[in-house]
């Protein structure tokens, strides 16, 4: 008689399949900010800025091409699960620095919601960092 801790090979299977397409559509949805965000500065290029101007740092051309790139790319190459590890991580440093440059006045409940939104989305990211993209990309078709 099979030990009932031991999960048969269809069940294995079963939360395999559950388990990868939990992971595509956990990079779906984490992506979706990121890229949602790009489009937004591509649309508002002169708001966005003013914005990074407004914060005090240098070069806020450069910074909103930078932005743009990152959240894009970065969005893109997720869903995608290509070096998604890397990726990720990239993403999740990207959201604390943008959570300590532009949210950091916390007392302003706004401000607040959206740092911490933030640090939610790293957490979100560094758990793809500790366990990958799953079965669903292009980082498993490389091994």
């Amino acid at each position: 008689m099979p030990d009932s801790a031991t999960p048969s090979s269809s069940a294995s299977h079963s939360s395999l399949a559950t388990a990868s397409a939990a992971a595509l559509a956990g990079r779906i949805f984490l992506s979706a900010i990121f890229i949602l965000s790009g489009v937004s500065k591509l649309n508002a290029p002169a708001m966005t800025i003013g914005y990074i101007n407004a914060v005090g740092l240098p070069f806020p051309t450069l910074a909103l091409a930078l932005a743009v790139l990152v959240e894009l790319a970065g969005g893109v190459a997720l869903i995608a699960g290509y070096r998604t590890r890397t990726v990720a991580a990239g993403l999740a440093l990207f959201s604390v620095l943008t959570a300590a440059i532009f949210h950091g006045a916390l007392a302003d409940q706004n401000q607040f919601i959206h740092f911490f939104k933030n640090i939610a989305m790293a957490g979100g990211l560094l758990q793809i960092v500790a366990y990958g993209a799953g079965r669903f990309s292009f980082d498993a078709r490389r091994q």
